[in-house]
């Protein structure tokens, strides 16, 4: 079905299809009656073996959706209901922003890939905390992650504060968090990967990570740009700072071997889909073994089929997250994912 419908939803602007997809989905899932019921019948997971626990939280398969998607909140509940082991809200910022200028994502079909360069366009914190929290009231078994960034208006120098306000309003309503210090549609943002500033800011972070006897699992998302020598560093950062994992990786600024013409592919933005699997792949295998598999890693970047799943995980991940590969292959791409992993 959904390789019917791609080419007309391709034909338009990427952005906005995307949220004439999820508006539908979510008022299929809300208002039609037996939408429910009709979306989990035709996608939903349900296979024994599956589930996983991962620093201390249980996910009931390990396809989970990255970040980027629903960055408000919005569609927790009916992408839940395609299958997804989990959900990754954001990122999110302290204060509402619109991002950068339209048109601000691109299709690159021929090597079935995006680029975009968003700019963390959200409603701020509040609004994200409490849709979360009157979906956490209906539904606490959704496994929700919160992706925190900084506004674009703050400074590095005053960063940490940015990130303080995010985790502390969205403790009571995520299951684990993510720092989002990686993207490089914000300026400076990732100037937050060096060794200094990103210690600082996660050390802060795990200062404040109780509350009523209850800690939330840190998680770091860091570039594929790495160098490894910057990997090396992570890897020590992780140790010091005692966080619970790393999610490799996010978008590249990388254009190289991509087929589509030098005028698209030389828009700004991040590069996601398949040009960065194999070095998705490439971080996630040193990590693990340079680490000794001494954290968890969540693997993401240029998954479109099961066999790309398995690799990550193969090469060292414990939990997997779709976006690009989303997009290209439909919401089928979950349940194949977990066959697969049953199958093997």
């Amino acid at each position: 079905m959904y390789r019917l419908i791609k080419p007309i939803f391709f034909k338009f602007d990427p952005e906005n299809v995307h949220y004439f997809v999820v508006k539908r989905l979510k008022w299929f899932n809300d208002k039609f009656p037996l939408g429910k019921t009709i979306i989990r019948s035709s996608f939903d997971v349900h296979i024994k073996g599956l589930e996983r626990e991962v620093f201390g939280i249980k996910f009931r398969n390990p396809v989970g959706l990255a970040a980027g998607f629903d960055k408000n909140g919005e569609y927790v509940e009916a992408l839940s209901n395609l299958g997804f082991g989990f959900i990754e809200v954001g990122t999110v910022t302290p204060m509402p922003q619109p991002g950068n200028d339209k048109p601000r994502m691109f299709r690159l079909p021929n090597d079935e890939a995006l680029i975009n360069r968003m700019g963390f366009n959200n409603k701020g914190v509040d609004v994200m905390a409490e849709r979360l929290r009157l979906l956490k009231d209906r539904h606490p078994d959704i496994v929700v992650g919160g992706n925190i960034g900084k506004n674009k208006a703050t400074p590095n120098e005053d960063a940490v504060s940015d990130y303080i306000k995010c985790f502390d309003r969205l403790f009571d309503v995520v299951d684990y968090f993510v720092v989002n210090v990686s993207s490089p549609n914000t300026p400076g943002l990732r100037e937050l990967q060096e060794k200094e500033p990103l210690k600082n800011i996660l050390n802060t972070l795990q200062q404040r990570n109780l509350k009523n006897n209850i800690s939330r699992p840190i998680l770091l998302k860091i570039a594929p740009d790495l160098t490894d020598a910057q990997l090396d560093d992570i890897i020590e950062i992780v140790a010091e700072t005692k966080i619970a994992g790393i999610i490799a990786t996010n978008t590249t600024i990388s254009r190289e071997n991509l087929i589509t013409d030098k005028v698209l592919s030389a828009e700004m933005g991040g590069l996601s889909g398949k040009p960065v699997k194999v070095r998705s792949t490439e971080v996630i295998k040193y990590l693990a073994e340079k680490s000794n598999k001494a954290f968890p890693i969540i693997g993401v970047g240029g998954i479109h089929s099961a066999k790309d799943a398995r690799e990550k995980l193969e090469a060292g991940a414990s939990l997997v997250q779709l976006y690009t590969g989303f997009i290209y292959e439909g919401p089928g791409l979950i349940k194949q994912i977990c066959k697969d992993l049953v199958e093997h």
